[in-house]
């Protein structure tokens, strides 16, 4: 008879008796695009340690469609955690839909540009030669959440180009770059890093940036509070800053 023992089976069992509750937890997780490749990267790490399983679905930050996470959690759809940008974040809040002091800042993220993979990259390196840069594009891809609505409602406008804009954008992600639906695309630099395809160009000016922070809370109606504080609190740990990192955001500072 073989008596030798997994080193892994002994950490899991250890962490059974130690929190049987935990062990056999199933957290469901709704989670905004820019979040998104930490937490793919992280999650598994996660649910090894903890012993709780985690089911995840994605939304969007904000807007009014149905499948952003605001509407989803008004309509009742279960979930215990929410990952999302702060600017939805705040208002689910103000509506008393998470467990009070359970939101936590995780990631902050700055808005980007892709190109096609081996096309010319474009002069972003300045406020004007970003505007040449949009005004010359034919097409131009970008998010419908957090940092399309910042484009078309605020820096478009504030360059003077929002008519020029106008016909030439779609709002369905700058992934359709790399399936070459779109010249040029324009998101969180964490959610065009993984598109396949494509070729980053960098960020834009800092004067015209916009900063976006991704922040957890856990659902109000939530029966896996314990679970999902204790996801939250790996998310936002030392440990995860490596993956955050490499994801193209930069980790949120412990308060």
């Amino acid at each position: 008879m073989n008596l030798r023992i997994n080193r892994r089976s002994i950490v899991a069992l250890l962490v059974v008796l130690a929190f049987p509750a935990a062990a056999f937890a199933q957290v469901k997780v709704i989670i905004s695009g820019g979040f998104t490749a930490a937490y793919r990267e992280l999650l598994p790490e996660f649910e090894k340690t903890s012993g709780v399983t985690v089911t995840t679905t994605s939304g969007g930050s904000v807007g009014n469609g149905p499948n952003t996470i605001g509407a989803q959690v008004r309509r009742g759809v279960p979930a215990d955690v929410i990952i999302l940008a702060r600017e939805g974040l705040k208002d689910l809040i103000s509506e008393g839909r998470t467990v009070p002091g359970s939101d936590v800042d995780l990631a902050r993220s700055v808005i980007g540009v892709i190109v096609r993979a081996g096309a010319p990259k474009p002069d972003i390196t300045t406020v004007d030669a970003l505007k040449q840069t949009l005004l010359r594009a034919k097409s131009v891809a970008m998010s419908s959440s957090t940092s399309g609505v910042y484009l078309t409602t605020v820096l478009f406008p504030r360059l003077g180009i929002a008519n020029e804009m106008k016909d030439k954008i779609t709002t369905n992600g700058a992934a359709a770059v790399g399936r070459g639906e779109a010249e040029l695309g324009l998101q969180q630099v964490s959610e065009v890093l993984p598109v396949p395809g494509v070729d980053y160009v960098g960020t834009i000016p800092e004067a015209v940036q916009y900063v976006t922070t991704y922040a957890a809370a856990v659902v109000k109606e939530s029966t896996e509070i314990d679970a999902s504080k204790k996801l939250i609190t790996f998310l936002s740990s030392e440990h995860a800053r490596a993956a955050i990192t490499k994801s193209g955001m930069e980790p949120s500072r412990a308060k």
